[in-house]
């Protein structure tokens, strides 16, 4: 199979565009396209190395920052399009990592290894305009991670959160459809990786499950997520991601490889995969896959064509 970039607007609606019998299902049956690192197109080369990252890479980074923060940035890259873009292209999964930066005019960014440029009342506000220009599509926002996030930084994220979508956020007190979404102008389900947070907001949904491999093998990762096949889907929204994820002994040992070229080589072989996958309530189907890279290939187009299984099925 041929990497062929997806184009940016193909699947800006394709939510609205679901054939009827598909908009009463649950949205964790259907496939959705997700982002891995939603926000890593922006990291900030200038930034230090987070704490969280390993000692070895927090003492090159004292050491020798020029060197050690350019590479960071091109392994902890796995987006190249802004979210708007992603957006239009089809992807409607966003794995936001949440990070608090001291000393700046704006406490929360995102991370991946370091800072991003862009911090989270700008990209959230781009997602609540482009909603606002398509009132059918659905969105899903996994905050998570919430690096030296205390408790006034959460309060300042979900009082933002909660202000700027207001009535647009789907409560997990309810199934949520494209039926009952569009009757209710609900766009916005939120998963927040904090138990406590998520008990005094009703608004919010829990952490949901991320499985992925750890592996830099495409064949390792396609082995281990049919591995979670076999042992059976959660009850609501799951994600399987197609990541590839290195550390820091490969990166030595691939001195001229970037995530990018990584991601490149196993395209087509991850893609041959999801095509022969079913989203639905079964105990193998899937819910929302993620890729890196959204723009390399087809990735958005094809999970979002595993739900015409669905109407194949339902005819039977």
């Amino acid at each position: 199979m041929d990497i062929r970039r997806a184009k940016e607007g193909e699947n800006a609606d394709w939510m609205s565009l679901l054939s009827g019998r598909l908009v009463d299902i649950p949205l964790w049956d259907l496939a959705i396209p997700g982002s891995h690192d939603a926000m890593s197109y922006c990291l900030d080369r200038r930034s230090p190395v987070l704490k969280s990252e390993s000692q070895f890479l927090q003492v090159l980074d004292c050491l020798m920052p020029c060197f050690t923060r350019p590479c960071v940035v091109r392994w902890a890259t796995t987006q190249a399009w802004c979210i708007s873009d992603q957006l239009n292209a089809g992807i409607r999964f966003f794995d936001l990592r949440v990070a608090c930066k001291t000393g700046s005019k704006e406490s929360l960014y995102f991370s991946h290894g370091v800072y991003t440029l862009q911090t989270v009342k700008e990209a959230l506000s781009a997602v609540a305009v482009w909603l606002q220009q398509h009132p059918e599509e659905v969105v899903i926002l996994v905050c998570s991670h919430f690096y030296e996030l205390g408790d006034s930084e959460h309060r300042q994220l979900v009082s933002f959160i909660t202000g700027l979508f207001r009535h647009k956020l789907c409560p997990p007190q309810v199934t949520p459809t494209l039926r009952h979404c569009w009757g209710s102008g609900q766009q916005v389900i939120v998963s927040y990786d904090n138990e406590d947070v998520v008990k005094q907001h009703k608004q919010l949904w829990p952490m949901f499950s991320y499985r992925y491999a750890d592996s830099p093998d495409p064949k390792k990762v396609i082995s281990y997520l049919e591995q979670q096949k076999a042992a059976g889907r959660p009850a609501e929204f799951f994600a399987s991601g197609l990541n590839l994820t290195e550390d820091s002994s490969y990166v030595i040992r691939h001195p001229c490889l970037t995530m990018r070229r990584m991601t490149m080589q196993a395209a087509s072989v991850l893609l041959g995969w999801v095509e022969g996958q079913r989203p639905g309530p079964q105990s193998s189907g899937l819910n929302v896959i993620c890729g890196d890279f959204v723009d390399l290939n087809e990735f958005p187009a094809v999970v979002i064509s595993l739900n015409d299984k669905l109407l194949t099925e339902n005819q039977r």
